[in-house]
């Protein structure tokens, strides 16, 4: 074991990353130190690097984190299978750490915990420095859901499991499953992807997906979409096809990934009777949407937000991973590699490409 972690450091927008060392912990109960292997960046992290959302600072950004074991307290902490963690083992981790013990951790709600810690959002100190993707090695804090990672899955698949996949598993978990069901999915990035595999999987009879990136949709039918429709014209076109596919119904289910306010307007008034619809992309400042009450009242609309999720959607997470990986694309989705002294590079990159995701790496070889 070295004595001490490479990162780099986020210290406001307009400035670079910059490299610094920090001394690994001596760990007390329940935390674990994790030996990073890959740090997929994702939209937030771009948002925060922008100034589009704010972050206590400095910080170590990243939070779609995968890593092996690498050193453990006198009594070694459980896996959320409930399994003896050891050196050595290959995991992802929760977006966030809770206690477990509050209010909204009793309430079902341990993404919003009162005391909760967010790896890859708080301001670095001296008795927690380490707690960001982009770096050699992340301390984990007690109150943290861990999963093993199955060696079947590459590093590429795996990595975005704890924020884009378990994100979009707790949408459809609130959205109540999709089993032979028209589902409508607004926006075809990762999450989106994600969502459409996922729902393909889950035994959807037809996924409409939207977008403005015609190279989007085109990903999307190999991810399981049935319809893809181009809304950069407007949305002539996407409720033409929710007429036909649904017989005038609407969908049953839709899933909002943009966090565009003319997405969501849009997609009010494609949901059925009786249907639902799902939040997800709205995790940055933007324009008020005008809902009508009455229109829910009458359409018994059933409208819900999800921001992060619970334990069991990043353990069904992996899961589905495992099932899908073989039989969609997943591992296209992260287009090119960084080294960790590249990370600078690596987020001027995704700014100017917008890939769905690029990697972090923090050595050769990883």
């Amino acid at each position: 074991m070295p004595e001490s972690s490479l990162a780099a450091i986020f210290t406001g927008t307009d400035k670079p990353l910059e490299t610094r060392s920090y001394p690994l912990p001596e760990l007390k109960s329940e935390e674990v130190l994790i030996r990073i292997t890959c740090c997929t960046i994702c939209g937030s992290d771009l948002h925060t690097y922008e100034g589009r959302r704010s972050t206590p600072l400095p910080t170590i950004l990243g939070h779609e984190i995968l890593g092996e074991v690498a050193a453990l307290p006198e009594v070694a902490p459980c896996d959320v299978a409930g399994h003896t963690l050891s050196i050595g083992d290959r995991v992802t981790w929760s977006i966030a750490a809770s206690c477990n013990q509050c209010f909204y951790c009793t309430h079902g709600l341990p993404a919003k915990c009162d005391q909760l810690f967010k790896y890859g959002h708080e301001a670095i100190n001296t008795e927690h420095p380490l707690s960001g993707g982009l770096a050699e090695y992340c301390h984990l804090a007690p109150g943290t859901a861990i999963v093993r990672i199955p060696e079947s899955l590459p590093d590429a698949v795996a990595c975005p499991a704890n924020c884009a996949t378990a994100t979009v598993v707790a949408a459809l978990r609130i959205g109540g499953g999709c089993q032979d069901e028209t589902v409508l999915i607004q926006g075809a990035g990762m999450l989106g992807l994600s969502a459409t595999a996922l729902m393909a999987l889950r035994g959807a009879k037809h996924i409409i997906v939207s977008d403005i990136n015609p190279q989007r949709l085109e990903q999307a039918t190999l991810f399981g979409a049935t319809h893809t429709v181009s809304v950069a014209e407007g949305n002539a076109d996407l409720a033409e096809v929710i007429e036909r596919t649904t017989s005038g119904r609407g969908v049953d289910l839709a899933i909002e990934l943009s966090g565009a306010a003319d997405s969501i307007q849009a997609g009010l008034q494609y949901v059925r009777i009786g249907g639902r619809y799902v939040l997800v992309g709205s995790v940055f400042p933007a324009p008020d949407v005008p809902i009508s009450a009455e229109w829910i009242v009458r359409r018994w609309l059933t409208i819900r937000g999800v921001h992060n999720y619970a334990p069991e959607d990043l353990r069904e997470a992996v899961a589905f991973l495992e099932k899908a990986h073989t039989r969609y694309p997943l591992d296209t989705l992260v287009s090119k590699n960084f080294l960790l002294s590249q990370a600078e590079q690596a987020v001027q990159y995704a700014i100017r490409e917008r890939p769905h995701r690029v990697a972090v790496l923090p050595a050769e070889g990883h």
